[in-house]
């Protein structure tokens, strides 16, 4: 699905089937047949195995005994070198070290991509009980802190769409949440994503084209009343720091 603002590339239907099947596989689905992918990118089952045996030739796909895809080691310079042209990512780096020293907590960036929130970086507290994401890592936008956090920052327009999109697949209750993250500017969670964990969302105002949130995750059972509104609170300044940093960095 593109992005609001984004138009689509005339003449390029072929080449976005490929890049979406590409991109079809996540943590979730590590691996998965050709009518899978067929039925995800929304293309016949002959016209993806031709899309599938292109990513072959390519060595980005490869199958496994079951008859099932997977992609290879190939991609994984294209996500070292996403990394490297973060800049958000990279200048919010000294932050979040000192907010997860500061909290004792896993401290994680988010940005909007479409559908999801994406995790383009995380600082793991040095607690043996921990919770975390890899980059790149997503999570669906109204699920979790930083899913409902995320979808608050959109415009208008697209937050209302999306909205629509997520009350018909999982119910009313994420305009509530939603009313709470933008009165508020900030969201939390318990065991959404994970049984036993709290987070917390705030936005980072460094990115207006790509709404971007900070975020802290860490066993419900340590974080009491007291702790989460500190968390709270820490966390909001150390998402303005980011977004001083960023603005200075852009001028």
């Amino acid at each position: 699905m593109s992005e609001p603002g984004l138009r689509r590339t005339a003449g390029a239907n072929s080449s976005r089937k490929v890049l979406q099947l590409l991109l079809s596989f996540t943590e979730q689905r590590w691996e998965a047949s050709v009518a899978e992918l067929a039925g995800v990118i929304g293309s016949p089952v002959a016209t993806t195995y031709r899309y599938v045996q292109l990513l072959k030739e390519l060595q980005l796909l490869e199958e496994s005994r079951s008859g099932r895809y997977h992609v290879t080691s190939r991609v994984m310079p294209l996500a070292r070198a996403a990394r490297l042209a973060n800049d958000l990512a990279r200048i919010a780096r000294p932050t979040m070290e000192e907010a997860a020293r500061e909290l004792g907590e896993t401290v994680l960036l988010f940005q909007h991509f479409g559908e999801f929130a994406v995790c383009s970086d995380r600082v793991e507290c040095d607690r043996a009980m921990r919770f975390t994401f890899q980059p790149g890592h997503s999570i669906p936008l109204g699920v979790g802190a930083t899913g409902k956090m995320l979808l608050a920052l959109l415009p208008d327009g697209e937050r209302e769409r999306q909205v629509a999109r997520i009350a018909e697949e999982r119910g009313t209750e994420v305009r509530d949440a939603l009313k709470h993250a933008l009165a508020n500017r900030y969201s939390q969670s318990w065991g959404e994503i994970e049984d036993g964990v709290w987070a917390c969302s705030v936005p980072v105002d460094a990115d207006r084209l790509r709404p971007s949130v900070l975020s802290l995750v860490g066993p419900a059972t340590r974080v009491g009343d007291a702790e989460r509104e500190r968390a709270i609170t820490a966390l909001r300044a150390y998402a303005e720091q980011i977004g001083k940093a960023i603005s200075e960095y852009s001028v």
